[in-house]
């Protein structure tokens, strides 16, 4: 048996109206809005990108488990917007987190189901007995091209999640999972 111990959010407090994207792109407002059915995204202050919302999401994650990050043996990071070519996020968030040295760690890439298969992983490393608990984090920076629907609603926004195996700690069981894979672009 796993599932999760604890989760955590973090949104920016920043936002930005659809109305204003439109108008820099002289499109009608009122048209977007009504389309989308968003009226305004959060976007990160200067000084944040997907690792410090990730990092903010874990602490809350942590917090609610009420385990010692030490014991945490791996660590993913699911994003489409890490702030780094070679500097992995997922160790970057571990280090801030007191992790320490003795766990997985890998960084995660796949539109909109990184974190997902992240958890997938940990589930099958803990069913396996190989850890006893993990951390999983989805994190992202808004990313649009000019003129695409993203533009208007890909936000700012950061999950995580603490998995563990034993049965008294558990606040959502991981019954079963299933994974539809293609490469499909945007």
């Amino acid at each position: 048996m796993s599932g999760i111990i604890g989760y955590g959010t973090y949104i920016p407090r920043y936002r930005i109206k659809l109305s204003e994207i439109a108008q820099m792109w002289q499109k009608n407002p009122d048209e977007i809005i009504s389309g989308l059915k968003v009226t305004e995204k959060s976007v990160p202050a200067f000084d944040e990108d997907s690792v410090t919302i990730g990092i903010e999401a874990g602490k809350r994650a942590y917090d609610m488990a009420g385990i010692a990050p030490n014991k945490t043996g791996c660590v993913y990071f699911g994003s489409e917007s890490h702030p780094y070519v070679v500097n992995p996020s997922s160790t970057i968030v571990a280090e801030y987190l007191n992790v320490g040295n003795d766990y997985l760690a890998a960084d995660l890439e796949f539109a909109c189901k990184a974190a997902t298969a992240g958890i997938q992983v940990t589930q099958a490393l803990l069913e396996s007995g190989k850890i006893n608990y993990g951390l999983v984090i989805g994190s992202d920076t808004a990313q649009g091209k000019p003129h695409d629907a993203l533009e208007y609603t890909a936000a700012s926004a950061g999950a995580a999640f603490v998995l563990g195996n034993k049965k008294d700690e558990i606040v959502a069981q991981i019954l079963e999972s299933s994974s539809f894979t293609s490469n499909t672009p945007d």
